[in-house]
């Protein structure tokens, strides 16, 4: 194994446990990250396992041969890890610039900063985020911890090889990690700021290091081949009751914990990784029953495919979903279906690609190159590979140099703030000209101008009376939104000149409290309030109650419901919405869910935002809902 083979070096089955444990919290998150709130965790399980496991043979080398072969150690974790995520990058970069090409943006970037294990560093320089859930997500999302891995992987045998060499006792060692595994701990809670997007704390490496150390240090702590065997009634129940309220708290914290949660940075992720530590120590001790608990055929399945599982999971349900037109009409089906596809290219990739580059003599590769150029039929199943591998390499360097092309899909969001600050302008004139009629063109996301609103009320269906036309323009309105209010925001100001629009897109549910405070308490809030937010995730009871109670019982609230067909929490909004309108007699649900299904006419490529066609149906739908409310 390391250097030498290792002696007395034990395999531990209940680590396929531990990480099949990991992997499932992962995916379910990715699959409903609004239930499964907490599933990111199964992240520090891993860099724990790692941490723990590294440190653990990298000791056992060192005291079996007074040295780490460092360059071993490098070839080995190559060949057990870059093969596959190679693989996985430059097949994915093939298939975003074959059929997915609205998603090439910074293919380059990715791909190199990948091949060097500095991708989570790259995605903190893009600024992008972990938490949107919606619009053109990255299919490598999810590669930012294999970076952190890499780059564990690069300096830990120096690092051990010096405090082995440096310090002989364990006791230091230990309390050394310990101590930069509260640095590391306390970074992120200094460089947290509440209300701001903390990717930048949940990708950086400074900042989520704090895992990996803890599972090194337990390494110097509960060395795995020096635990006694037999042990005590005592100290092993004592164990097993560790490891089971442990492994509880894991799985409950997966359902409770949020990952834009303040608590999660203010220490929440650091105790979580005590847990999985406990987890791990009591697993490890041959005296102690949670080895056999967390052992059986099917944790083992899965945990040594959970690499694969890890790797190929993101790509798979981002690829599969944007074909899938109505993912929230069959949710569970959908995710079955992801969870097969996930399982069996996992197992593929783990049968014919990891294991086999893991054994492979890369000393022979030129020799099985030549074989394949030289020798007949024997060869041809070789070149068939070489040939696809080829193909997969210069589509993925294409897609790495070519320029990105436009896509009705994406959405400048700098675009949509100045038409949105233009359009209120407009409203502070028409608040101080109440007489002058004025008409708000708005640019169609496809260049295109959008149709004049004051004609389109004329003649859209459900066409404003002239009655509501002139009620319309004496309402003052706050509208608070996400993008898709920002796309409606030229036709919502036409019908109301003195609607003031907050319109950003990505915005989810929470991030509109502070902008509702802020206006509530600086007099600028409307007695009218128009919402329009559900379509970057769901909502708890609580932001609800927090935000109906920022705007008081004496407000008119009206809330536009969400047409998202191609999201899983599409129904739980909408549900949630229902139900908050029989608690709250100041709120009104604006049904533009039902009201525009069976009119994917309306609606761009995405089936979320309407186009030119539909935006006067929504203007007006929302319109007629609130005017005959008031």
């Amino acid at each position: 194994m390391m250097g030498k083979r290792l002696k007395k070096s034990r395999y531990i089955s209940g680590f396929d446990g531990v990480r099949t444990l990991a992997v499932i919290g992962v995916i379910l998150y990715h699959l409903f990250p609004y239930r499964m709130t907490g599933g990111f965790l199964g992240v520090p399980i891993f860099f724990v396992v790692s941490g723990y496991l590294i440190t653990d043979l990298l000791i056992q080398e060192y005291e079996q041969n007074q040295q780490i072969d460092i360059k071993a150690f490098y070839v080995r974790r190559m060949k057990r890890l870059y093969p596959a995520l190679m693989t996985m990058v430059l097949t994915t970069s093939a298939f975003v610039t074959l059929f997915a090409r609205e998603s090439i943006d910074k293919l380059r970037g990715v791909i190199v900063s990948n091949i060097f294990y500095v991708y989570n560093w790259f995605q903190v320089s893009n600024h992008e985020s972990y938490f949107d859930k919606f619009g053109n997500q990255s299919p490598f999302t999810h590669l930012w911890s294999l970076s952190i891995e890499g780059q564990f992987y690069l300096i830990w045998p120096l690092v051990i090889l010096i405090m082995l060499k440096l310090i002989r006792s364990r006791q230091t060692n230990f309390d050394i990690l310990l101590v930069a595994a509260f640095v590391s701990a306390l970074l992120m809670i200094i460089l947290f700021k509440p209300g701001q997007d903390p990717s930048r704390i949940y990708y950086g490496t400074d900042t989520r290091m704090f895992s990996i150390v803890l599972g090194a240090a337990l390494a110097f702590l509960w060395p795995s081949t020096k635990l006694k065997a037999n042990l005590q009634q005592g100290p092993r129940l004592f164990l097993d009751g560790t490891g089971l309220v442990s492994l509880l708290l894991i799985v409950w914290m997966f359902f409770k914990m949020d990952g834009e949660s303040d608590l999660v940075y203010l220490g929440g992720m650091f105790f979580f990784s005590i847990l999985s530590a406990l987890l791990v120590a009591t697993i490890v001790h041959p005296g102690a029953d949670m080895n056999r608990l967390m052992t059986n055929k099917f944790f083992t399945w899965l945990g040594k495919r959970s690499y694969g599982i890890y790797l190929y999971q993101y790509p798979i349900m981002i690829f599969y979903e944007q074909k899938i037109a109505n993912v929230a009409n069959h949710p569970w089906l959908h995710a079955v279906i992801e969870i097969a596809l996930i399982l069996l290219v996992s197992d593929l990739s783990y049968r014919f690609l990891e294991r086999p580059m893991q054994h492979f003599d890369y000393k022979q590769t030129f020799t099985v190159l030549k074989e394949v150029f030289t020798k007949g039929s024997a060869a041809g199943p070789k070149r068939v590979w070489l040939g696809l591998a080829t193909v997969v390499v210069l589509i993925a360097g294409w897609g790495a140099l070519d320029k990105p092309r436009a896509s009705v899909s994406q959405r400048d969001s700098q675009d949509l703030q100045k038409v949105i600050s233009q359009n209120n302008k407009q409203a502070k004139k028409q608040n101080a000209e109440p007489q002058k009629k004025k008409t708000v063109a708005k640019k169609a996301p496809d260049n295109k101008p959008a149709k004049s609103t004051e004609k389109t009320t004329e003649t859209a269906e459900g066409e404003l009376t002239k009655s509501q036309v002139a009620q319309a323009k004496k309402m003052p309105v706050t509208a608070i939104g996400d993008s898709v209010l920002a796309d409606a925001s030229a036709t919502m100001q036409g019908i109301f000149p003195q609607m003031y629009v907050d319109a950003k897109v990505g915005r989810q549910v929470r991030d509109a409290l502070p902008i509702l405070t802020s206006l509530a308490q600086n007099g600028k809030m409307s007695d009218t309030v128009l919402l329009s937010l559900g379509t970057n995730g769901p909502f708890t009871p609580d932001d609800l109650k927090q935000i109906m109670q920022v705007l008081g019982p004496q407000r008119k609230v009206y809330w536009v419901n969400t047409e998202v067909p191609t999201q899983r929490w599409q129904d739980q909004v909408n549900q949630d919405l229902a139900k908050a309108e029989k608690k709250y007699h100041n709120l009104t649900v604006i049904d533009w869910h039902s009201y525009s299904q069976k009119h994917p006419e309306w609606f761009y490529s995405d089936n979320v935002h309407p186009n030119p066609d539909g935006l006067p149906y929504y203007g007006n739908f929302v319109a007629k809902s609130m005017l005959n409310k008031s």
